[in-house]
């Protein structure tokens, strides 16, 4: 193990390609996502975006390139050709865009099911939580603001609760990245803020790699952004000087006022 960190990078995506029956849903995409920052990948309905998320995690395989991971004080990782599983559990997690939670389950039983991940059900509910568990998921709850709320059934919460929990879930077991596809979809404004407060908050300790629409989200929170189109990087930077390119106002934000 090494004792310094190897890079300032976590994600390295390197010539990315994949074709669909002929069609390339993305063509030569290369880009990195810098450790502890909050990376957004924005563009049109079509221009790859999911497609991207699915081959960092291994959902779909490229047809060319690699997906380099570099955990903290550990030599890199290629991920491409590796299964799901195995990926989720060397530190990188998603959450998709329908929140998945258990919503007959308490949210504290939810929590304890994702501490636990590929245990059964009925064994990690009833086996006693060590006090490092307890804690665990007291702070996790506290970052995502459902506190009070731990002995709700999750079905009872509101949309954008059941966003924040599965979060949570997510950053229980402590990964180096989240991924998450439009975190802040079907959420009123004052939902969406605070969701922005919570990855902000939540950036302290891994890195977070976003797909979005709403770009007063990506305004609120975003370190880089990326512009995909039709399946190739358009325009890469700061907030600021994505939406400043003339080019990416015309075909992305020209388009339905995105």
């Amino acid at each position: 193990m090494a004792t310094e960190l190897l890079s300032e990078y976590v994600l390295e995506i390197n010539h990315i390609s994949v074709c669909f029956d002929g069609f390339y849903a993305l063509t030569d995409v290369t880009t990195k996502v810098k450790r502890n920052d909050i990376h957004f990948f924005i563009g049109p309905n079509g221009a790859g975006k999911t497609t991207l998320l699915d081959i960092i995690c291994a959902k779909t395989k490229p047809t060319q390139g690699n997906i380099v991971f570099n955990p903290m004080y550990k030599k890199p990782i290629t991920l491409t050709g590796m299964k799901e599983y195995k990926i989720v559990w060397l530190g990188i997690g998603r959450k998709f865009q329908v929140p998945s939670v258990f919503v007959n389950l308490t949210v504290e039983e939810n929590m304890i099911l994702s501490l636990r991940k590929g245990k059964r059900i009925v064994d990690t509910i009833l086996r006693k939580m060590r006090d490092k568990e307890v804690k665990k998921i007291a702070e996790t709850l506290e970052k995502v603001g459902l506190s009070d709320k731990r002995q709700w059934r999750a079905g009872a919460l509101a949309h954008g609760e059941k966003q924040w929990l599965e979060i949570a879930m997510q950053l229980v077991q402590e990964p180096e990245v989240i991924m998450l596809d439009e975190p802040a979809a079907g959420m009123g404004k004052p939902e969406t803020f605070k969701t922005g407060v919570i990855l902000k908050e939540i950036q302290k300790e891994c890195s977070i790699v976003v797909i979005e629409h709403d770009m007063d989200f990506v305004k609120q929170i975003a370190n880089r952004v990326t512009v995909l189109h039709e399946g190739k990087i358009l325009k890469e930077g700061s907030v600021a000087e994505v939406l400043s390119d003339s080019t990416v106002q015309k075909v992305y934000l020209g388009r339905g006022g995105e």
